[in-house]
């Protein structure tokens, strides 16, 4: 599908001259740029994520899940899941 965008002319020109060095088209490299910034979370997803399994491993560093917690239901793993 074609599209018109506007870009600042620097940024346009530094484009250019990547894809002239990287041997590609303009094309091809708004469309890798384009799949990366797709593909990558958010940065506060990440953040939150990495928070997240900190403090998972903190708590299982402090011993705190020692014994085995046997089957849980949907409910359980939603209430377990809210305290991280």
């Amino acid at each position: 599908m074609k599209t018109t965008i506007d870009l600042p002319d620097e940024i346009l020109h530094r484009a250019k001259i990547v894809a002239a060095q990287r041997k590609t088209t303009l094309k091809e490299l708004v469309i890798v740029g384009l799949t990366h910034a797709l593909d990558t979370p958010p940065a506060d997803q990440e953040i939150q994520r990495r928070e997240r399994a900190g403090r998972l491993i903190a708590s299982l560093s402090k011993g705190r899940n020692t014994e085995p917690v046997g089957r849980l239901d949907r409910d359980d793993l939603h209430d377990r899941h809210q305290l991280f």
